[in-house]
């Protein structure tokens, strides 16, 4: 009985949501014809795990390539806003290569530390319950990555930061941007800037990797061809 009033639930949320298409084969799944569960909740929970352990392992691996960052306009990482005026005034005094030394090794700093990434997902996905997996099946198509990002961003956050603070060092990024501030606030009448590094690149590459983690979720709720093991092709597959 338990376990028919999950489904009825179940059925009855992914309806009043009104995703027509989105679930609509896991819903026919979740209640056959004779009125019994061919896809329980534990699947269901399983198989948002598995998506969002592939999605980070296939997200790290793609930020963790040669310039997975620099240059990459959708999670490319820029001088934080609050050192906009910083990089204007330098580049107008003609050290225009300094901010660029800067922002390159910066953006260096999250590749190197993204092939750390997964591991840390993996144990932040692991605390997902069933109800999470059936919340969030109700949810939206990145539904899975917004509830890792708000249940695990304070411990991603704090595994994440020595793992930057070390790539910062390797990659000279807190050289390059020793020399902007010092060099910036030797100019006369200017108000001393010196923002956080390690916070700032830590909180930008953690983005970056939730980025691709959701653009990886819609895929393989949409996409056959993403769906790469049987537990995936039986939660979200179209049979």
């Amino acid at each position: 009985m338990k376990k028919l009033f999950t489904v009825l639930f179940l059925v009855t949320g992914i309806a009043a949501m009104g995703q027509n298409d989105l679930f609509s084969n896991i819903k026919k799944k979740v209640t056959n014809s004779s009125g019994s569960s061919s896809l329980s909740s534990e699947d269901i929970t399983a198989g948002l795990k598995q998506a969002l352990t592939l999605g980070a392992q296939k997200s790290a691996d793609r930020l963790s390539a040669v310039n997975g960052f620099l240059g990459n306009k959708a999670v490319e990482i820029l001088m934080p806003e609050q050192a906009q005026k910083v990089e204007k005034t330098l580049r107008s005094m003609g050290m225009g290569k300094l901010v660029d030394d800067a922002i390159a090794s910066m953006n260096h700093a999250a590749e190197d530390a993204s092939k750390s990434a997964a591991p840390i997902f993996v144990n932040a996905i692991k605390s997902m319950t069933v109800t999470d997996g059936l919340n969030i099946l109700r949810g939206a198509d990145t539904s899975a990555t917004a509830y890792l990002r708000k249940s695990a961003s304070p411990e991603l956050t704090k595994a994440y930061t020595p793992v930057i603070d070390s790539a910062l060092q390797k990659t000279g990024a807190t050289k390059y941007w020793k020399d902007v501030f010092d060099t910036y606030n030797k100019i006369p009448m200017v108000s001393r800037v010196d923002p956080d590094l390690t916070s700032y690149v830590t909180q930008k590459a953690i983005n970056g990797i939730f980025y691709y983690v959701a653009q990886e979720e819609i895929q393989i709720r949409k996409d056959p061809a993403a769906q790469v093991t049987d537990l995936l092709k039986k939660v979200f597959g179209g049979k």
